[in-house]
């Protein structure tokens, strides 16, 4: 400082320069979605404590309303240490201060917890103390406290504490961390949370490089986390859940069978059969399901995110929702082996014999592969053709096979009991009886189950489908694409024209035949796109120019 008044003098100010640093359009409303979503949300900065809880301000992470616990190193008590130099005391003081102010903060917040009507608390330190904050004296502390408060504010942090206070919640704590950021300086807080988000601004790409995901604008977040995310949350629990409840109901039904054979070790199925019951006759349906099922439309999900909480609960992937798979898978197995077993004692076929072990497994498997794949539509949410197409042609996929199978033998063949057993089990009244009656028996506990769940026990997403199951789907491209009423006009045009049709001229090499009639274009198509001042100008300076007479050789 000496040195820098003895230089600083009688200068003349030529020029600065700066970079602006400022929130992006939509930070605040996505940050309040996200927090209505019962995401906590905590901020990691370089800035220093009063321009930190400014943007915690202008992001709605920090209100009047709320009791803020501020831990900060600027104090008089911490700034008399720091001035005798010793590196030893001021160590062990700030540590102590620091424990002190957690302790007192804890207590504090663990008062306005217990009570009824409480304020929302917030917690702000900055880089100095959280530094012995994370000490492993500390940390359990610390982590306490900022897992009671709605919002955390750490300031003046290095990229090293960013990456320590995500450690700390997602080890300490064991909760799904997401990390965003757009910078070189967040690389290691995104590398070390279980999900990294980069944002591709004007700081560079190292953090899209290093991150799972990058988006363009910080308010995509809330498309990719609201829709997306919880979309994919929603089909991964159906796929898994689906997988093992049809293998369970297939092997089950072989498991009643050992107990009428001795345990001898005899199958009920052709090996066949239970090669391609996974790859073939129910293998496109569930995946049609992981990529297409939604259970509300994007507008619907951004408009309720409280249907977020669900996820965060782990609503649709609990124990008793495991449990209630398989009880039905165990009771449809035995709806499968009794029902067919029994019927068929007393059935024979066109020739007047008695129906055999492979017929019976036949009927049975038959049974199998078209109630398993009728269930599959019953846990949509939305049928689309698709849908339709693969639990059909499923079906249709294991009748073409065994009609192939069992109607051509050759001298090699050692399957030589499955000869002919489609085609005898087809000419008796007792085939299609059983294909009708066996499907209907087993899924009417699943029908019966999940009306009465939906009656009296509705999920939150079924009440919202209930509310608007009136309105029609407005899940288009643009609300796909989450660009709906958030646009600035700049972007709003530029979008309206990439809906344009493409079609290259062959005399300007633009896309549309002169340049600046984009406005024009768009109103013969529907499209608002506003005229912009320039395009009389552009229009004007694209005129042809008369041509160059040649000159004249003698």
């Amino acid at each position: 400082m000496q040195v820098a008044e003895l230089i600083e003098k009688d200068l003349i100010l030529i020029g600065a320069t700066a970079i602006e640093d400022k929130l992006q359009e939509g930070v605040p409303d996505c940050i309040e979605t996200l927090s209505r979503a019962g995401i906590k949300i905590w901020v990691l900065t370089g800035d220093k404590m009063e321009t930190a809880i400014n943007i915690a301000y202008a992001c709605n992470l920090l209100n009047n309303e709320m009791k803020q616990f501020i831990i900060s190193s600027e104090t008089d008590a911490i700034r008399e240490v720091e001035e005798r130099g010793d590196q030893v005391e001021i160590a062990r003081f700030i540590k102590e201060e620091v424990k002190k102010q957690l302790k007192k903060c804890l207590d504090e917040a663990q008062q306005y917890f217990h009570s009824v009507s409480g304020p929302k608390l917030a917690l702000i330190i900055d880089g100095k103390c959280l530094m012995y904050a994370l000490d492993p004296s500390l940390r359990i502390m610390l982590l306490n406290l900022s897992l009671n408060c709605s919002s955390v504010v750490c300031c003046r942090v290095s990229p090293l504490q960013k990456a320590q206070v995500t450690s700390l919640v997602k080890k300490g704590a064991r909760k799904i961390t997401l990390s965003i950021g757009d910078g070189a300086n967040d690389v290691s807080m995104i590398q070390a949370a279980h999900i990294g988000v980069g944002i591709s601004g004007l700081e560079g790409m190292q953090a899209v490089m290093a991150s799972d995901f990058a988006i363009a604008q910080f308010r995509f977040l809330k498309e990719l986390l609201l829709v997306h995310g919880r979309w994919s949350y929603i089909r991964l629990c159906k796929v898994v859940t689906y997988f093992f409840y049809k293998n369970l109901t297939f092997t089950l039904t072989q498991f009643w069978f050992t107990f009428y054979t001795g345990f001898s070790g005899q199958r009920f199925y052709d090996d066949w059969f239970q090669s391609l019951y996974n790859v073939i006759f129910t293998a496109l349906p569930v995946i049609i399901v992981g990529l297409f099922d939604k259970d509300v439309s994007s507008s619907l999900s951004k408009r309720y995110p409280e249907l977020y909480k669900e996820g965060i609960k782990n609503m649709f992937f609990k124990w008793r929702v495991v449990a209630i798979w398989a009880f039905f898978a165990v009771y449809q197995s035995l709806v499968f082996y009794y029902f067919v077993t029994v019927s068929s004692s007393t059935s024979q076929g066109s020739s007047g014999k008695m129906f055999g072990l492979w017929d019976v497994s036949t009927m049975a498997f038959t049974c199998v592969v078209v109630t398993v794949n009728l269930r599959l539509l019953m846990i949509c949410n939305s049928i689309t053709r698709w849908h339709y197409i693969s639990v059909g042609g499923s079906i249709v996929a294991w009748f073409l096979f065994i009609f192939l199978y069992s109607g051509i033998m050759t001298p090699y063949d050692r399957q030589e009991n499955i000869f002919w057993v489609i085609y005898v089990l087809m000419s008796t009244f007792y085939f299609y009886i059983t294909l009708l009656l066996v499907p209907v028996a087993a899924l009417l506990g699943d029908f019966l189950y999940l009306g009465v769940q939906r009656w009296f026990f509705p999920y939150d997403y079924q009440i919202v489908q209930e509310i608007h199951k009136d309105e029609a789907d407005d899940s288009g491209r643009t609300d796909l694409l989450g660009i709906d009423n958030q646009l600035t006009p700049d972007e709003a045009r530029s979008y309206a024209l990439s809906q344009l049709p493409r079609e290259l001229s062959k005399h300007t090499g633009f896309a549309f035949d002169s340049p600046g009639y984009e406005s024009f274009f768009a109103s013969q198509l529907g499209v608002y796109a506003p005229q912009k001042a320039w395009d009389v100008a552009r229009r004007a300076s694209m005129r042809s120019k008369p041509k160059p007479k040649p000159n004249k050789i003698n």
